[in-house]
């Protein structure tokens, strides 16, 4: 029986290799809104992996006063032509399709970004998530931006694509149409029919440029699941008179719009939330046109894509976040190798550093997005040699598991009866309990390798000698360190302890949150929800500072649906028993002021510190002293470091062994440090 995955599939007159694509998504690798390499690699890997369509740019921006928020490709700049069409050849020598998302803004950005222009809408309505007031669009910002969409749409495809999909959820192109964003009196929005007129000019605009062989897609809300907004009946009209008109050659199906952190969520859900959520309302918008049918809302498993081809409920069905995790999933289903395809395990961390620190990394594929410098297959090595891994924590498993894809003989000692590390604990909060792919996925790819994995080993310096080995990487972790108190260390226990089972806090808990983490917000849910009467506290000027917009979300509703207090710019200074309870002194740093609360339970999280015994008493022994080139690191090349020759083997540490940091850096780390050994 044939694969319905792999089945090809013609759009319009573009021959697709098969029914899995990449959705438009704005990885914000850019350099001056223009793809250059990084950006072009990235598409690149999927092409190779097999992907039959990448959608780039999630939106490339049609015009300037529509600044940038993530680092969106400029589409209204002649020079972005070239830098589109090494893009697209990179592309289509491997096979793949390659078409662009274009769309401006509207709302959806903030007026103090590259040239200052004043952001435009249909009406003056404010956008919660990126709190810009517009103005409301005069008649000749109307005629400018209809010949701005034109305008990107050529450049497009004088740069070789293979088609445009417009953005319309939450954009300028859909505010025309909604009656929750148009609420003009005028012959733009005064009824229905005139609120179809901006989109409705554009799109002949776009046609009348690129012509009809052209491929011309949207990417709409049917259902923006919002009061007064367009909702399932008046979506299919709207698509049902697209269709008629002939303006559109696919339909991307959405439902939601994607104002507000909530919303945006429920749109791209996180782990913790159903998989494939809208995936039998597009199955029904699939039955009401004759138009070819994308979508793409968590379907992060071959499984979940089978089965939405299988039982025609699109014609494409889309697994970014997927491919973000492995770019090479369509190349393992040809190749019968599904159990080896990296899993995307919903954790976000994609869409949140885009906005955190204007990147898309993949928590767990430390290559996505290095390809210039990261292999997503490991090459082989010259010669082989034993390597002893000691720990396996997300780290510790991938460079054991990089160590044996080079072919290297691979040992790895961890004290408990499974692997995990501190990630184990994350697992423990119900709701992220995905997370365990991280590791399930690494042990699995280690037992196909024949890597030998001791548990219940807890390795000393003398252990790890007699094991002869070439390389030794301290991979052991760190362990929870409590924040500087004057008095009261004693008095408190971490969220390692709560989230572990170990403590179970009822009654009334401070949770002093002094590093700004997934481990604190985590433990703190699992205390809301279990009924305690909970009060976080933090010195920053924002809970989870570290913690993005998408990941907020479940856990402000859980603080929310509890009547969680929440304490900003304040810092426990004390804890001391009194009466029974336990005196807890809060502080800022912004004055002498000083206040008490009497409570239960003071739960702290301060980060890590590393448990490093190992890796000092191993040290002595070892050819580099446990010292790093990074200069060879950084470019690539083998670690050759010698400042001990009486050393017998290379000593590095890697993850929380060295300090307090996160997964993705410890895969980082051992990544970039074992592909050269």
């Amino acid at each position: 029986m044939s694969d319905p995955l792999l089945e090809p599939f013609a759009l319009k007159h573009l021959q697709l290799r098969n029914r899995i694509f990449s959705s438009a998504h704005e990885p914000a690798y850019s350099e001056g809104g223009m793809p250059t390499d990084r950006y072009r690699l990235y598409h690149e890997e999927k092409a190779k992996g097999g992907v039959a369509l990448t959608m780039t740019a999630g939106s490339a921006v049609v015009a300037e006063d529509s600044p940038p928020s993530f680092g969106n490709l400029h589409a209204y700049d002649d020079a972005i032509v070239p830098w589109i069409q090494r893009l697209t050849d990179s592309v289509h020598e491997h096979g793949s399709a390659c078409m662009i998302q274009l769309s401006h803004l509207g709302r959806r950005t903030s007026w103090s970004h590259d040239d200052w222009l004043p952001v435009v809408a249909p009406s003056p309505l404010r956008e919660p998530a990126h709190r810009s007031i517009p103005k409301e669009a005069e008649d000749w910002d109307i005629e400018r931006l209809i010949g701005k969409y034109a305008d990107a749409a050529e450049r497009m495809q004088a740069g070789g694509m293979d088609g445009i999909e417009l953005e319309s959820y939450g954009h300028l192109f859909d505010a025309w149409w909604s009656p929750a964003t148009n609420q003009r009196s005028d012959e733009w929005g005064a009824t229905h029919e005139q609120r179809l007129r901006f989109p409705w000019l554009v799109l002949e605009a776009i046609r009348e440029r690129v012509g009809a062989e052209f491929i011309v897609g949207l990417r709409m809300a049917i259902d923006e699941t919002v009061p007064g907004g367009v909702d399932q009946n008046v979506g299919l009209e709207i698509l049902a008179k697209l269709e008629a008109d002939g303006l559109i050659d696919f339909i991307n199906v959405i439902r939601g719009i994607t104002y507000t952190d909530v919303l945006l969520s429920e749109v791209i859900p996180i782990h913790g939330m159903p998989a494939a959520p809208h995936l039998d309302f597009t199955g029904m918008v699939r039955e009401a046109t004759d138009l070819p049918v994308l979508h793409a809302s968590k379907i992060d498993d071959v499984a979940t894509a089978r089965h939405a081809i299988r039982e025609g409920k699109v014609d494409l069905v889309g697994m970014t976040r997927a491919h973000m995790a492995d770019p090479h999933i369509v190349r393992k289903i040809v190749a019968g190798a599904e159990a080896q395809i990296r899993p995307c395990v919903g954790a976000t961390y994609c869409l949140d550093r885009i906005y955190e620190a204007g990147e898309a990394l993949c928590i767990h594929n430390a290559a996505t997005s290095r390809e210039g410098s990261m292999p997503h297959e490991i090459p082989k090595a010259t010669a082989p040699r034993r390597v002893v891994v000691v720990g396996a924590g997300p780290g510790g498993l991938e460079a054991a598991r990089v160590a044996a894809e080079r072919g290297h003989e691979t040992i790895v000692l961890e004290a408990m009866p499974w692997a995990g590390g501190q990630l184990r604990l994350a697992t423990r909060n119900p709701r992220r309990v995905d997370l365990a792919g991280i590791i399930d996925w690494r042990v699995a790819e280690l037992e196909r390798l024949g890597a030998d994995i001791r548990y219940d080993t807890f390795a000393d310096d003398e252990m790890v000698r007699a094991l002869d080995p070439a390389v030794v990487i301290v991979a052991t972790g760190g362990q929870p360190q409590v924040p500087e108190l004057s008095d009261g260390v004693d008095q408190v226990v971490t969220t390692w302890d709560v989230l572990a089972g170990d403590v179970r806090p009822t009654g009334s808990v401070v949770l002093y949150d002094d590093h700004g983490r997934h481990s604190a917000m985590s433990a703190a849910e699992m205390l809301a929800r279990s009924g305690c009467d909970l009060e976080i506290i933090t010195p920053e000027r924002m809970l989870g500072i570290d913690i993005g917009g998408m990941n907020h979300v479940p856990y402000a509703r859980a603080f929310n649906e509890t009547d969680t207090r929440i304490t900003l710019n304040q810092r426990v200074l004390a804890v001391r028993p009194e009466g029974g309870k336990l005196c807890v002194e809060i502080g800022s740093d912004h004055s002498a002021h000083r206040a008490v609360r009497h409570v239960d339970t003071v739960v702290v999280d301060h980060g890590t510190q590393p448990l490093d015994e190992l890796y000092f008493a191993l040290k002595p022994g070892s050819t580099n002293g446990g010292a790093v080139d990074y200069g060879a690191l950084l470019e690539g090349r083998p670690q050759a470091m010698v400042r001990n020759p009486e050393g017998s083997f290379q000593l590095f540490r890697i993850g929380d062994a060295v300090a307090s940091r996160n997964i993705h850096a410890a895969i980082y780390d051992a990544l970039r440090l074992v592909k050269d050994l």
